[in-house]
């Protein structure tokens, strides 16, 4: 499932504890797919805690606690881990990551907490959903077969790439439009991971990211810059990136598009991407300027120039998901909008 739906899911998840309809979720995927950073965007956006604890790491006695005499009986010392309404509050996020990585021993240990939401005297607080997440057994991972029992008491989701929906999160996250561009030329690139090959270095959401900082940091050294880039996304990934990085000394003038003056559009392809990613990066840039909605405009103008005119949509495409319906009230959108209806796709 697309990460978009299942940010609507989660959320969905999140706020049916008041009602009492939550229903643990199990996100399964490969490495570097966004598993652990949907789930903590969701918290985010309900200003909500999140304890994050990777089952690989525990033993059985860290989630169930030690035990101690008193008088005549043995009781149990509840994890400081654990959700606590007086320490974390009254609702949140409780996520067990890794736990297909998790030694039988402890993925026995959070049956209880999963399904009846206690271990022993310890009671989950009534509003925290319980979301976990791990690798599939084809990962290449060090994983272990989810039991049946544990299996059974999620409901189960297999988190899939969706470049869309990742260009919607770089634009919000600040990524290098450079970056984005790239990826709009090269989309199978997104995420291309091979557990036959065993790769060490390799392109996925998450190493894109990497890549990015990379950018910010050696763009400025060519002798470093590929090496650098290739030790995120993988030798023939980083290859490619540097050469498209290095070609944008052929861009045109992305200023001079904004102010409104009459620029031709690149005819390489490749840099009509990278324009198309720039254009929205300077759009979120302009949205809260004085003479934002007129910049707005002159982009929309630039849209429609393109010979393909799929990349002028393309480019709409990413500012509405960047701008929201506010885009529409840019007088420049109608009139782009009634250039390409024949080639627009309504859902």
């Amino acid at each position: 499932m697309r990460p978009a739906h299942l940010l609507k899911i989660l959320d969905r998840e999140y706020s049916s504890t008041t009602a009492g309809h939550h229903t643990p979720v199990m996100l399964w995927g490969p490495p570097g797919v966004g598993k652990s950073q949907m789930v903590a965007q969701i918290a985010a956006r309900h200003q909500a805690p999140m304890i994050d604890i990777r089952l690989s790491q525990m033993e059985p006695s860290d989630l169930r606690g030690i035990p101690f005499r008193v008088d005549e009986r043995v009781e149990w010392a509840v994890p400081s881990l654990l959700p606590d309404v007086t320490r974390h509050g009254s609702s949140g996020i409780l996520f067990l990551d890794e736990i297909t990585s998790a030694p039988p021993s402890v993925s026995a240990a959070a049956y209880q907490l999963i399904l009846d939401r206690r271990l022993g005297d310890y009671q989950v607080p009534e509003h925290w959903a319980i979301v976990a997440a791990g690798n599939r057994q084809g990962d290449r991972g060090v994983t272990y077969a989810m039991p049946a029992p544990l299996a059974n008491r999620f409901s189960h989701f297999e988190v899939e790439t969706h470049l869309d929906d990742w260009v919607s999160w770089a634009y919000c996250a600040g990524i290098d439009a450079r970056v984005i561009g790239f990826l709009r030329f090269r989309p199978e690139l997104l995420f291309d991971f091979d557990p036959a090959h065993n790769p060490v270095a390799f392109p996925t959401p998450r190493s894109w990211e990497f890549a990015h900082r990379a950018l910010q940091k050696f763009q400025h050294d060519q002798d470093l810059l590929q090496g650098c880039l290739q030790a995120c996304v993988g030798p023939a990934a980083g290859i490619e990136l540097t050469a498209f990085v290095n070609s944008l000394e052929q861009m045109p003038d992305l200023d001079a598009i904004v102010r409104g003056e009459s620029v031709p559009v690149p005819e390489e392809i490749d840099l009509q991407y990278a324009v198309a990613a720039a254009l929205v990066g300077r759009a979120i840039r302009a949205r809260g300027e004085e003479d934002g909605t007129t910049a707005i405009g002159h982009i929309l103008t630039y849209a429609g120039r393109f010979r393909q005119r799929e990349m002028g949509v393309m480019l709409v495409s990413d500012l509405h998901r960047a701008l929201g319906n506010d885009l529409f009230a840019v007088p420049a959108f109608a009139d782009w909008a009634r250039a390409v209806a024949d080639v627009m796709l309504f859902d």
